[in-house]
């Protein structure tokens, strides 16, 4: 009986080694449901950490450096990318939310709630008895029954780039949930007349012509948008003029410094005559050049008030500086290579590679360029050109992570406008299509046989995790508000019923102006069920890599 027990253990326990430790004695594995348990509790607890920043009312989180940096923010995707996340799981996700707001610019704490949530929900089902794959039979059902929702449920809009109100209020929507109201109102204005200045008909919309320039000076109620553009260098020569108008901008590619061979060379003389003669040719190359726009200079602003300005993307000697700042000519030297593009685009004409035969049809315009000086740092301002597509946010504030908040946003509200002006629709916010969805899929329910409802309805009340979260950062009770929400969308169907964060009643989305974005709860619903799914169907984790260590310190002998 003995030899039987012994037997039996040891076959038992050979019966449930993982397959991977008979190939790898040094692997680490977690199994089965404790492997479930932990995705489980690495989504909540991500879940957890991030609610509490979403809506209007949601609280600010501050991230500390190694060094004592700080960062006050509460952008979901800011604080992806800072926190230092270890356990594997919770990396997958954050990863999966970045990728979100990097393809569309928004939703990174919906993405995280959601995978959040669709996981919480499935795991009273799971501990029930239910496999997984029923469960994600149920969500792939219910996603695509709400993404078929949504193309009914969403407002179409004709010409929406013609109006500005409704882009204000889809652009107020993303950055009412970054920046205090005072900020967002104004930085509303200032994005969304900035997308209407680069944008052009029947042409993709390039975000990088927009500048984004910072100055740590006055307050945040400082910031403004510069139709023209504004650089962050100022003129090198301290003669040159600080201030034109009328100005005639040439923007150069062209070398207007002394240039050394490219190979060893020396010079030969044997008299200091020769010397001059030798220097005065080597000069002469470039003298030339500088000499050709002055001359060009003359042409164009003489007998008249017209000034001149030269902008180039490569150097400027001292020299050649000089003979600028004695015919006053305001000159740039190394513009960066972005900003050449965005110049010829604000100010009109294009860049040159040569000084040879300059005509006026090169030459850009401004009414005011101007210089300002803050602390060490040099700005030049382009102002009063006719018809920019280029422009610049000019963002100011006392502190930098003032600055790197407002940054974040702007970057935020820019994506927004430009997915609405590119779809022509819009979509109810303030909970409203959650709440709508919730309703549709208890409907669809009915019509899906066997046990995959189960996964229907985990989805259903997955979707509820955005109004509750937002009745919850706004100090009210969830299930009273919940309760409310549904009741009132219940009588009316037809309209969207989303949550007042001031009082805690139902309002009317579209009569307040509250919209999202199409694009952001498509792929907020895609990638989270997609996540949701993977995970659920992890039944083993398994570390075995090269690097794995023996478990008793020594090899297993074969």
């Amino acid at each position: 009986l003995g030899i039987f027990l012994i037997y039996y253990y040891s076959r038992k326990d050979f019966d449930t080694m993982s397959a991977v430790e008979l190939i790898n004695p040094n692997a680490e594995h977690i199994g089965k449901q404790q492997a479930l348990m932990i995705n489980m509790a690495a989504a909540k607890g991500l879940q957890m950490v991030l609610k509490s920043n979403l809506g209007p009312k949601g609280t600010l989180k501050m991230l500390v450096g190694g060094a004592g940096q700080i960062k006050l923010t509460k952008d979901g995707h800011t604080l992806l990318q800072e926190m230092q996340i270890q356990h594997p799981t919770a990396t997958l996700i954050a990863r999966t939310a970045t990728a979100t707001d990097d393809t569309v610019g928004d939703g990174t704490t919906s993405t995280v709630l959601f995978v959040g949530e669709l996981l919480k929900q499935s795991e009273r089902y799971l501990n029930e008895g239910c496999h997984p794959r029923i469960i994600v039979d149920g969500f792939d059902i219910a996603k695509q029954a709400v993404l078929e929702f949504m193309e009914t449920f969403k407002k179409d809009i004709p010409n929406i780039a013609a109006d500005r109100e409704q882009l204000c209020n889809v652009c107020r929507t993303a950055l009412t949930t970054k920046l205090r109201a005072e900020v967002a109102d104004q930085m509303t204005e200032i994005v969304t007349d900035a997308l209407l200045t680069i944008r052009k008909d029947d042409q993709p919309i390039d975000l990088h012509m927009v500048e984004i320039i910072h100055m740590l000076h006055k307050m945040d109620l400082d910031t403004r948008l510069v139709k023209g553009l504004v650089l962050d260098h100022g003129a090198r020569h301290p003669a040159m003029p600080k201030e034109l108008k009328d100005v005639y901008i040439l923007i150069l590619n062209v070398s207007l410094e002394y240039e050394k061979s490219e190979v060893s060379s020396n010079f030969v003389y044997k008299n200091a005559e020769e010397r001059e003669t030798l220097v005065a040719a080597e000069r002469k190359f470039t003298d030339d050049k500088v000499k050709q726009i002055i001359e060009f200079k003359k042409e164009i602003c003489d007998d008249t008030d017209a000034t001149f300005m030269v902008i180039n993307q490569k150097g400027i000697d001292p020299v050649s500086l000089d003979m600028f700042a004695r015919e006053g000519i305001l000159g740039l030297r190394r513009a960066k290579r972005r900003n050449m593009e965005r110049l010829a685009l604000a100010c009109g004409g294009f860049q040159v590679n040569s000084v040879d035969d300059l005509t006026r049809d090169v030459l850009g315009h401004a009414d005011h360029v101007y210089e300002q000086v803050l602390g060490e740092d040099k700005f030049t301002f382009v102002e009063g050109v006719e018809n920019p597509y280029s422009c610049t946010i000019l963002v100011k504030g006392q502190n930098a992570h003032t600055i790197a908040q407002i940054k974040d946003a702007v970057r935020d509200g820019l994506r927004a406008v430009k997915n609405v002006i590119e779809e022509g629709s819009v979509v109810a916010g303030a909970g409203a299509f959650e709440i709508a969805a919730y309703e549709h899929l208890m409907k669809v329910k009915k019509t899906v046989s066997g046990r995959a409802k189960l996964g229907v309805q985990a989805y259903a009340e997955a979707m509820l995790i955005i109004p509750k979260t937002l009745a919850e950062n706004s100090g009210f009770d969830l299930q009273d508000t919940l309760i409310t929400l549904q009741e009132a969308y219940t009588k009316d169907s037809s309209n969207p019923i989303g949550l007042d964060i001031v009082t805690g009643k139902p309002i009317l989305p579209e009569q307040m102006g509250i919209w999202d974005n199409v694009k952001v709860k498509e792929s907020i619903c895609h990638l989270s069920t997609v996540l949701a799914s993977q995970l659920l169907l992890v039944d083993e984790m398994m570390k075995a890599g090269r690097g794995s260590r023996p478990k008793d310190g020594h090899e297993m002998e074969m």
